[in-house]
């Protein structure tokens, strides 16, 4: 940053200024970690001495606010893959069943939701379709913030919901299932070739969740892309122009995307390996009757407590999926 040319290049030296906070954030994270150790075992030492209960009330306190740090540390330690600093664009997809599907759908759209929110990311409507009757047939997000995507990533899959129905009147047990899509929004010096002929774009009115994501002309975009059959679509921004850009945008992540997922396909056809995890494959089961549970079955990290997780309390399975994940490799 000292150089005299640094600043000739102001992405890159954007870039530089982001990287040093970054790497900033992760000492004084763990400066402040070191300190708060001190802190619990001074008070140790003087309940020691002195047999203070107060003293321990308070040290154990102190170490259950460590150990919450401490995870949220090494969360962002794990984070080192490609893409993984990337804002994120998740979607998601109610599976058969109708009414009960699309449900479930808003029920997620609700979690991811409050997850941002305690987490610090802004979250922004790409595009939203109603359900028939409740719910959602399909919705866009797009989670901005540091390291957005290496966290959701754990969130790509389909989630089965077992439930007492509210829709059926013999008050039945019901299974839906969900997909959730999760994608990096990649930087723009990527370069990626389009081809303007393989592309169909259409344009249809907003519809959906309201206020800023409503209007009454025909702004909102649908692009195709024909060759791979990839769909994306925006109807966030105010005018055709600006929904059509980002529709590109989506496009050329998920394009992206699919490129990578075809090379670490043939790498491991080369090495002789099959995929453990399948795309579509179900990740996680969300059991509110007979009783409450919900279960990761690739990691196997489970709790009771239902309704913490509807409200966002997704932490302990994004942790438990990175080690997972970096343990799988390491087998590799």
């Amino acid at each position: 940053m000292t150089d005299t040319n640094f600043w000739d290049d102001n992405e890159q030296a954007q870039k530089t200024i982001s990287l040093l906070n970054e790497a900033k954030s992760t000492y004084q994270t763990f400066k402040g970690l070191e300190g708060q150790f001190e802190e619990i075992s001074m008070a140790v030492e003087l309940f020691e001495e002195s047999d203070d209960h107060d003293l321990m009330e308070e040290a154990i306190e102190q170490v259950g606010q460590l150990k919450k740090s401490l995870t949220n540390y090494q969360l962002k330690l794990l984070l080192s893959e490609p893409h993984d600093a990337s804002n994120a664009i998740l979607e998601i997809h109610p599976g058969a069943g109708g009414t009960e599907s699309q449900d479930w759908g808003s029920m997620l759209l609700r979690m991811y939701q409050r997850w941002a929110d305690q987490n610090g990311f802004n979250v922004s409507m790409v595009d939203y379709q109603d359900g028939e009757e409740a719910g959602i047939k399909s919705v866009t997000l797009e989670i901005e913030g540091h390291n957005a995507y290496g966290y959701l990533k754990s969130e790509k899959g389909v989630h089965r919901l077992v439930r007492i129905s509210p829709f059926d009147s013999n008050s039945r047990r019901h299974t839906s299932f969900c997909s959730v899509e999760v994608t990096p929004m990649i930087d723009d010096t990527i370069e990626l070739e389009i081809n303007q002929d393989d592309l169909r774009i259409d344009t249809y009115r907003a519809s959906g969740a309201g206020g800023q994501h409503i209007n009454k002309t025909s702004s909102a975009i649908r692009i195709t892309h024909i060759p791979t059959g990839i769909v994306t679509q925006s109807q966030s921004q105010r005018s055709q122009f600006q929904n059509r850009d980002l529709a590109m945008k989506l496009l050329k992540a998920k394009l992206y995307q699919l490129e990578e997922e075809k090379k670490a396909q043939e790498i491991a056809e080369l090495k002789g390996e099959q995929s453990k995890i399948a795309w579509g494959s179900q990740i996680r089961s969300y059991v509110f009757h007979p009783y409450s549970m919900v279960k990761d079955h690739r990691t196997n990290y489970e709790t009771g407590n239902t309704q913490a997780v509807m409200d966002g309390d997704l932490n302990e399975f994004i942790d438990a999926y990175l080690k997972w994940r970096i343990q799988d490799h390491r087998e590799e």
